[in-house]
């Protein structure tokens, strides 16, 4: 069985000293890294400039419909 698949495919090209083993370890660290720089992203929090004034300009217009609905007695 062993020999079978050692004639059939040839395991040795995804060997690290193999151009396409580096490249399947280059990938990997890619997207290791991506997905480290996602989790840091995600626990920091932080918010750009755009979402802070997209936000301030929603709650500054929601603040203005309920007092178009509620409008205060004199």
């Amino acid at each position: 069985m062993i020999i079978f698949l050692n004639t059939a495919f040839d395991l040795k090209i995804f060997s690290p000293s193999q151009p396409i083993g580096l490249f399947i370890l280059f990938l990997g660290l890619i997207f290791t890294g991506m997905i480290f720089y996602i989790i840091y992203a995600v626990s920091t929090n932080k918010e750009s400039l755009e979402d802070r004034k997209l936000r301030t300009k929603k709650e500054f217009l929601q603040k203005e419909k309920i007092g178009k609905l509620f409008p205060k007695k004199k």
